[in-house]
């Protein structure tokens, strides 16, 4: 069992930042990829970004150049630095763990007002 937990949400304002934090306890597994996915109302969970367990970063079209993820293995943590937010970036952000199975995160909510 993968225990993720998720923080850094909040409502900012358009143009604002803000930094998401995930830590996995439990059985990790040193090959795991973890990332983060969103949903909005009415919406599909989307990929926001991942990152696999060499560091190599995949981000969706919309992430691109406003998003970075990074990782900490020694802390087991992931990170998604915000920068630049839009009100369609409102959203529950998921913390995804993926080895041999995948694991999510209870989502932390991330409001931009325009």
């Amino acid at each position: 069992q993968v225990q993720l937990v998720e923080s850094g949400g909040g409502l900012v304002q358009a143009g604002e930042s803000l930094r998401l934090s995930c830590k996995a306890s439990g059985r990790i597994d040193s090959f795991a990829s973890m990332g983060w996915y969103r949903q909005a109302p009415g919406d599909r969970r989307e990929l926001v970004a991942s990152m696999s367990s060499n560091d190599i970063p995949v981000y969706a079209e919309s992430a691109e150049g406003r998003f970075t993820i990074s990782r900490d293995n020694a802390k087991n943590t992931v990170y998604l630095q915000m920068n630049s937010l839009k009100p369609e970036d409102t959203a529950v952000y998921y913390c995804r763990y993926s080895a041999y199975t995948v694991y999510w995160g209870q989502g932390t909510q991330v409001t931009v007002t325009s």
